[in-house]
């Protein structure tokens, strides 16, 4: 089983973008998954997490992911030593950032940068990141394919969102791949 722990603020979508996993794993990757937030109380702008599970079997544990094989890191201001309990070695984390050195604490990591709010800003005017970091991790991964990603998009958004989030996959998806 793969496990992916998504870090985000309320209104970035990270549980959006967790479900959209969930989607092109479960519709159109022929596997199984589970997607699920957990947060309470908190509003725009509070620390979010969201979790996606991903398995070629049906998956039976519906507890918070422990040790996580992929990190996603939506806002790079959540980074604090504390980041790293639960991310297991050799795992895989990706960064909103323009430079991912300053970071220390995810030296041991397998780490990735991505502008992703620059790609949000000039597609959507808007600051929200999730399907740039959704695209820059099916890229990174290879959890799902890139056209299970973007029909993932087709079937969950509204028809108005669905072009230009599919450019934001796109960019990202090619931001990754050309590193």
């Amino acid at each position: 089983m793969k496990e992916i722990r998504w870090h985000g603020r309320g209104g970035q979508g990270g549980f959006t973008a967790s479900r959209l996993l969930g989607i092109a794993a479960g519709m159109f990757g022929g596997k199984h998954a589970l997607a699920f937030p957990s947060f309470g109380p908190e509003r725009r702008g509070a620390p979010v997490l969201a979790f996606t599970k991903i398995d070629d079997t049906k998956i039976h544990d519906r507890s918070e992911v422990q040790e996580s094989d992929y990190v996603v890191i939506m806002d790079e201001t959540l980074i604090n030593p504390g980041i790293v309990k639960g991310i297991r070695e050799g795992a895989t984390v990706l960064v909103n950032t323009s430079d991912v050195s300053r970071y220390k604490e995810l030296e041991q990591f397998n780490t990735v940068q991505i502008d992703a709010t620059s790609i949000a800003l000039e597609v959507l005017g808007h600051p929200i990141t999730n399907t740039a970091m959704y695209g820059a991790l099916v890229a990174e991964s290879g959890l799902v394919s890139k056209e299970a990603a973007i029909e993932s998009i087709r079937y969950e958004m509204k028809p108005s969102l669905v072009d230009k989030n599919i450019e934001i996959i796109n960019r990202a998806f090619e931001q990754i791949k050309g590193n």
